[in-house]
């Protein structure tokens, strides 16, 4: 039977680098990483060392880590993931923190997150704003079983809807929506390196900005006076984001960074009355800040 250091160290020779073998061996014997480091001598039986060694072919294979294991953390939450949602990532926390900024002031705000996968964002918000009344969309109905569950795991309330975009919330208006939708352009090469993540969740083909458009074309119909619409996308849509917004009658408009200094998310504010919904080419107040 190998120990531990030597499994891992076959995983390192196989291509798998150290952090990834770390937690699907974890995961394996219900043990934390730093336990693992501790116990490096300790034995492995045969079913586990199998079943690790499964796992590392699949890592090899792109699996995500997040799917062998069944878990993300994301936000100082723990989501169940799988399959059929996206890997939550780090910078789309930019997003919800941006968030929380704005709804300080607001006491009992109404949120909707559209496209929300497993629930990562729309959770993040209501456990930090409890409060709040916090709706959340998915066209998928797998995806929104999962963020539902998540839901129900972790005990925050949010409201679930099934429906593409706007569909879902006909006749519902917020003081702030958010979303991360797919943006990935269909010809972009770094799609090859994601095909184990649901395509639909990545990409709406074309030139990746179409999600964009359909929720910035509808959300005049869904802003309370003074709310607020933010955005992720790649980081090359940035001017492209702030056009739309800024077309549509968004005021203020501003794109936020990540930790990589890339242009990561963006937003506007909605002022009932402020001009034609996404009919202004007039300039507007727009820029770049830093997070």
């Amino acid at each position: 039977m190998n120990s531990v250091a030597l499994a891992l160290s076959e995983a390192r020779r196989q291509g798998v680098n150290r952090l990834d073998a770390q937690l699907l061996l974890a995961h394996r014997l219900g043990r934390s990483r730093s336990w693992l480091i501790a116990h490096d001598d300790a034995c492995l039986d045969s079913a586990t060392e199998q079943a690790f060694r499964h796992d590392i072919e699949q890592r090899r294979a792109g699996v995500p880590v997040a799917y062998l294991v069944g878990t993300r953390e994301f936000h100082g939450l723990q989501l169940a993931v799988t399959p059929a949602v996206l890997v939550p990532r780090p910078e789309t926390e930019l997003l919800v923190d941006w968030a929380l900024e704005l709804l300080t002031p607001n006491p009992a705000p109404r949120v909707a997150d559209l496209g929300t996968g497993s629930g990562a964002i729309a959770l993040a918000l209501a456990h930090r704003r409890p409060d709040a009344l916090v709706v959340a969309s998915d066209c998928d109905a797998q995806s929104l079983a999962v963020a539902q569950g998540n839901g129900r795991s972790l005990g925050l309330a949010v409201q679930f809807e099934c429906g593409s975009w706007w569909e879902a919330l006909p006749g519902r208006r917020f003081d702030l929506v958010l979303s991360n939708p797919p943006y990935v352009a269909a010809d972009d090469p770094h799609l090859a390196a994601l095909e184990n993540e649901p395509r639909h969740a990545l990409t709406p083909g074309g030139d990746g900005l179409a999600a964009l458009r359909a929720i910035i074309d509808g959300a005049p119909e869904h802003l309370l006076d003074g709310a607020w619409l933010l955005l992720e996308h790649g980081h090359e849509q940035g001017p492209a984001v702030r056009a739309m917004l800024d077309r549509c009658g968004f005021i203020g408009v501003q794109t936020r960074r990540d930790l990589a200094g890339l242009e990561r998310c963006t937003g506007g504010c909605w002022r009932v009355g402020g001009g034609s919904p996404c009919a202004h080419s007039g300039s507007r107040a727009t820029g770049t800040i830093s997070a």
